[in-house]
């Protein structure tokens, strides 16, 4: 997928598992994996979308799509878009359809929340070509982490970085 010209890598969400330094989402397809490391919060409410867990009270992200829903807005997708000083930037993009036409927004957003909340509404996740080859491939960590049997689903971490980590 493209837009602007650059090349848009499609991504799942592989596993999120407590690191030393808190906890790592891990996105990647079958040729390479990178490492974002989250807020607890968002950690915890990634998970739950990954396990279909609804919680008693919305959060964030329910929030945020029960007022996309309101207003007859969708999320299309995600892209991870940028990578500054080890830390991870995304967009959210948003279209919405009326009686005037077909609307598409871009809202700028941490990773993190940004795939709680593709997660809950079902849509894709990207990550741009430029941060798939500068953003170091983790695989080596994923596969240690989950070897070590530290579970899948933690809910610790700190800040929104990870580029070398």
């Amino acid at each position: 997928m493209r837009k602007n010209g650059e090349e848009e890598i499609p991504v799942q969400v592989k596993n999120i598992l407590p690191t030393q330094t808190g906890s790592g989402v891990f996105l990647g397809n079958e040729e390479k994996t990178i490492a974002i490391f989250v807020d607890p919060m968002v950690a915890m409410g990634i998970v739950m979308q990954l396990r279909r867990v609804k919680s008693p009270r919305p959060m964030t992200h329910d929030l945020i799509g029960n007022i996309l829903a309101g207003l007859g807005a969708k999320v299309e997708k995600v892209v991870v878009n940028d990578l500054k000083d080890d830390t991870f930037y995304a967009r959210i993009y948003i279209t919405q359809s009326n009686e005037l036409g077909r609307c598409i927004i871009e809202v700028d957003a941490r990773p993190s929340d940004s795939i709680a909340i593709a997660l809950q509404q079902g849509c894709p996740v990207y990550v741009s070509r430029k941060v798939w080859e500068k953003a170091e491939d983790m695989s080596w960590a994923l596969e240690k982490l989950e070897n070590e049997g530290e579970g899948e689903g933690g809910e610790e971490g700190s800040g929104e970085s990870g580029a070398g980590q």
